[in-house]
């Protein structure tokens, strides 16, 4: 199979007639799905849209977000998701930088384009998203993943589920993230249905839990953060039974009190088998497995990512791009199919993190790791200012760069910290002027940042504590 279009098409002539996409009260069929989307490639086709052309996807959560994101790639187009909810500076940004001049859901609709058999010529080595991160000089970075290192995922990670058919994957996640390839992709690549978790679902626990139950979804995914609140709601209702086959993390360490709490909650015979992956958007949403097995969760490892897909290899290495010896801590560098192309327009950076050695390319991922006696791998935490909130990678300087900006800020740092009463949250740290206001600070930060990135605390400074380097110094920070 050379691309995801094949892959699609290819199922579509085995199930025609099977469920694709659930959203709300809508399915659609494998034919009808084939029908839009080819339908909406045409139009683009017919606009000037040509292959490897950038086009933008700016939808919610929705049936139209999956018709969208098939037909950009059955055109032979790459698609770039535009999150409606970011801030309209961000995505001048992403529009500009990718050239953007066609976007599904702004100036070029879903439906009503005239019905079309569209069969794309392309290969493995053709790009099929442009996902943008959080970058850490201030200014987010694009991803750029190919066909073939979707594929490489699928290849290598589905033969290690039992799956098919007749199973329902939750669309969870927003497509700005890129878990929800995972999700698509898998279902589509099996025959599956993809059943769209609404925006409304996806942050109530209550309503994503009766959506679960009402729509019999077998594969959910989750980020830990995220997936406790699923708990808490879960034995509020009494712990009713769920037809969850898999329970996926990713994004995030696991929480081995909290998933084995849950699957203590169910019925012995109706437990969904539990697996942490372990994975980098420039890697292709996963890079390792591993089942939470009651041995897994009752062990001494607190953050068990198991071993690399057959498609990938990972090696441990010091600053120097040495390996270390197993049980040293090194930074994770992964090599294989699933690495991804680079950083789109952004030549430094990408040779900065995607390094060769000895002829093989390797992604830096700025982990920090340790190998076990037994092989597998323990994740211990980021070497670098890069966080994870909710399962969203978060680069803290992007953040304090735009608090230096704000009125009154003379400095800022920014750390992520835990509070009891609401979890993990982003603390601003700003020494400013007499002019300083929280929340013109976080009205303006909300104009340039994603929500998930906006400071939740701002904790004001006459100055900040500096290292005996002149740099700020975060480990005083919060003292």
């Amino acid at each position: 199979m050379s691309s995801l279009p094949a892959l699609f098409l290819e199922n579509c002539v085995k199930y025609p007639e099977r469920t694709a996409v659930v959203a709300g009260s809508r399915t659609l069929s494998y034919q009808e799905l084939a029908e839009a989307a080819g339908s909406l490639a045409a139009e683009l086709g017919r606009r000037g849209v040509s292959r490897g052309e950038l086009v933008g996807v700016r939808l919610a959560r929705s049936a139209d977000a999956v018709v969208a994101i098939v037909g950009v790639l059955l055109s032979g187009a790459a698609y770039v998701p535009l999150d409606p909810r970011y801030p309209a500076d961000r995505l001048r940004l992403m529009t500009e930088e990718c050239r953007i001049t066609h976007t599904v859901g702004e100036n070029v609709p879903v439906w009503g384009h005239p019905a079309a058999s569209v069969q794309p010529e392309l290969d493995e080595d053709d790009a099929a998203y442009v996902i943008y991160t959080s970058g850490s000089t201030g200014r987010p970075k694009g991803c750029v993943v190919t066909h073939g290192n979707v594929l490489s995922l699928l290849d290598a990670a589905l033969p290690l589920f039992d799956m098919g058919p007749d199973d329902r994957w939750a669309l969870f996640h927003s497509i700005n993230f890129d878990f929800s390839v995972w999700e698509i992709w898998s279902a589509l690549a099996t025959g599956a249905a993809v059943v769209v978790v609404d925006e409304d679902a996806s942050l109530d626990p209550g309503e994503l839990l009766d959506l679960l139950i009402r729509e019999r979804v077998t594969i959910l995914n989750q980020v830990p953060s995220i997936f406790r609140m699923l708990i808490e709601a879960h034995e509020d209702e009494g712990c009713p039974p769920l037809p969850l086959r898999y329970l996926i993390f990713g994004g995030d360490a696991v929480d081995l009190e909290a998933t084995s709490r849950f699957l203590a909650s169910l019925p012995a015979a109706a437990r969904p088998v539990a697996i942490n992956m372990y994975g980098i958007t420039e890697t292709t949403v996963h890079s390792t497995f591993k089942e939470l097995d009651p041995d897994t969760l009752r062990g001494s490892n607190p953050s068990p990512i198991g071993r690399p897909l057959s498609s990938l290899g990972i090696t441990l290495r010091d600053p120097d791009g040495v390996e270390v010896p197993d049980g040293e801590v090194g930074e994770i560098w992964v090599s294989g199919a699933g690495v991804a192309a680079g950083y789109f327009q952004r030549d430094e950076l990408t040779a900065e993190r995607f390094v060769v050695v000895d002829g093989t390319r390797h992604y830096r991922s700025g982990d920090l790791a340790r190998r076990l006696p037994d092989g597998e791998f323990q994740y211990l935490s980021r070497a670098d200012r890069q966080v994870k909130l909710r399962g969203m990678r978060v680069e803290l300087p992007e953040i304090e760069v735009a608090l230096r900006a704000c009125t009154g800020v003379k400095e800022a740092a920014v750390l992520l910290e835990s509070d009891e009463a609401v979890g993990e949250l982003l603390v601003a740290y700003v020494a400013a002027g007499t002019g300083f206001d929280p929340g013109q600070a976080r009205a303006e930060c909300a104009r340039v940042l994603p929500s998930h990135m906006v400071p939740t605390r701002f904790e004001r400074r006459d100055s900040l504590p500096l290292s005996p380097s002149g740099k700020v110094d975060y480990r005083a920070l919060s003292r």
